[in-house]
């Protein structure tokens, strides 16, 4: 029996969750989970769909993307995992899915703005946007420079208090303390992509939420002294 079943099985529930969600069609996007102490994550095997996934197909690759078991190929997007694993250390699970409106964003090159009150209870902020990757990184180890564009988009806020990102061009990654987590935040980013969206379609001057209003959701829900939910 493998020592990483449990782990590969974490990874497997939290990739079916991507289908089930609306957030992927045929074989697109990948969730992984980490196991910190072992060093290891486990992801999505390449190109194969979502409904024909066995956990036991989970490929488990190390903290530099090299398979340490598995017989089939790991994501294509596994470098990027593995940069996103070695920078932000508190994370437990990473997501990439191509989901519409997300994309959208991501393809505009366009940040999700905070225009009301469900964007505020996640993030105090808009939902950042990289920017668009020179030829030179393109040519080079792709996923790893599409890590990297990550990283700089980071420079100057927490990943642990905005834990999705637009990659331009591209598409969402989202994280979380655990793989769970990062797929609810991956739902949420494309709720948070399709209500700006909307807004803008209704209203293209539609302002920006205020202050006191995106301070007082985001306090309530994960402020020291929250209310929102039960204890």
């Amino acid at each position: 029996m493998s020592k990483y079943k449990a782990l590969k099985e974490q990874a497997w529930e939290c990739n079916m969750e991507i289908p089930k969600l609306g957030l992927a069609i045929y074989t697109f996007g990948n969730v992984s989970a980490v196991d910190r102490s072992k060093g290891v994550f486990a992801i999505k095997p390449s190109g194969v769909p979502y409904d024909r996934l066995k956990p036991r197909e989970m490929v488990v690759v190390d903290l530099e993307g090299k398979v340490v078991e598995g017989s089939l190929r790991p994501s294509s997007d596994t470098n990027t995992h593995a940069v996103l694993y070695r920078s932000f250390s508190d994370i437990g699970g990473i997501v990439h899915t191509h989901s519409t409106y997300a994309v959208a964003w991501a393809q505009a090159i366009r940040p999700i703005p905070i225009f009301g009150t469900t964007h505020a209870d996640h993030l105090v902020e808009a939902v950042p946007c990289t920017e668009v990757m020179d030829d030179e990184m393109i040519k080079g180890d792709y996923e790893e420079q599409t890590g990297q564009q990550i990283l700089d988009a980071f420079k100057k806020r927490s990943y642990k208090e905005v834990e999705m990102v637009l990659v331009a061009c591209h598409g969402p990654f989202t994280w979380g303390a655990t793989p769970g987590k990062a797929v609810y935040n991956s739902a949420v980013l494309e709720e948070l992509a399709k209500m700006a969206y909307l807004t803008l379609t209704i209203n293209p001057k539609a302002p920006e939420l205020k202050k006191t209003l995106i301070d007082k959701h985001y306090q309530r829900k994960h402020g020291k002294n929250s209310y929102y939910g039960q204890k």
